[in-house]
């Protein structure tokens, strides 16, 4: 006989505004122990020290995590000009200092590179794999490697604020496996004058908000109770990037199955990604083609 997994089948999305000092792995541990719920995972790490949104999938929700792992996410941060970190944060040993302070139009000028396309190289301190072990695990060991630049897409990057010389607080919205602090370190890089992260929160990641995000101080508070139910949302919230296609019955019975089903198509068209829904619950995404979903999901709350 299979196991049993243990406490509620629970499927939606719980928004937590993640506190600093917590692992979004601890986030999600406490959300699940909260819940009583039978799965839960997260949708994009945020570092220990940042804040804001980390939206907490559940259940069959945690099929819809790619898709808001790969939606665009707005990040607001603060960069201490002047001083390099072996972190790139405020937590490193410092490495580099610069007394070169560059004026808010070098700044200006200089983000227009960080825009569109760009190649990014991760931090030193961060969760790539570097021959099957991570990288920071290799940095805490003392050991520098050359990791290899990937491609980021930056919708956007701002300067919001100078509240001095040395600090400048930026917003940027950018795609998938993106790393503010590499932002930062380059920033200073082109400046001249070397820089790094202070603070960093996510004000919102694909449709999830942190300003509708609930604490982990009511989590604790409503833990194991059905207020806490109450704030998580349905398992569509993670599909609101891609087009609603009602199923028939017949069609929903067959995709249930894992087999492409009718459904009733309007603004998609033929290789579109869409989901299909029955009497308003979600029943698969997948492909669709010629008046059938081909499933690549199946959900089955």
């Amino acid at each position: 006989m299979g196991r049993t997994r243990k406490g509620r089948a629970i499927s939606g999305w719980l928004v937590v505004d993640k506190p600093a000092g917590m692992t979004s792995t601890s986030v999600v541990n406490k959300v699940r122990w909260a819940l009583d719920a039978q799965k839960a995972g997260h949708a994009g790490t945020l570092d220990p020290d940042a804040t804001g949104v980390l939206a907490v999938a559940l259940g069959e929700a945690t099929k819809t995590v790619p898709y808001i792992t790969d939606a665009l996410k707005c990040y607001r941060f603060m960069v201490r000009l002047g001083i390099a970190t072996r972190t790139d944060d405020a937590e490193g040993e410092v490495i580099a200092t610069s007394d070169t302070r560059p004026s808010d139009a070098d700044i200006e000028a200089a983000l227009a590179a960080f825009r569109g396309e760009i190649m990014q190289v991760p931090p030193q301190f961060s969760a790539v794999k570097v021959e099957g072990e991570r990288a920071y695990d290799i940095a805490r060991a003392g050991e520098t490697m050359d990791l290899a630049a990937r491609p980021l897409w930056v919708e956007s990057l701002e300067m919001n604020s100078r509240p001095d010389a040395d600090h400048v607080e930026l917003e940027m919205v950018c795609g998938k496996g993106g790393y503010v602090r590499s932002i930062a370190r380059d920033l200073g890089q082109a400046l001249g004058c070397h820089g790094h992260v202070t603070w960093l929160r996510r004000t919102w990641s694909g449709p999830f908000e942190a300003e509708d995000g609930i604490s982990v101080a009511t989590i604790d508070e409503l833990a194991k109770t059905d207020a806490l139910l109450a704030h998580v949302l349905p398992l569509e919230t993670g599909l609101a990037d891609l087009p609603e296609l009602p199923a028939t019955a017949e069609g929903a019975a067959r995709l249930k199955n894992g087999n492409p089903g009718m459904v009733i198509a309007a603004d998609v068209e033929f290789g579109d990604e869409a989901w299909a829904s029955f009497q308003g619950k979600p029943v698969a995404v997948g492909i669709y083609k010629a008046g059938e979903l081909h499933p690549t999901r199946v959900f089955n709350p």
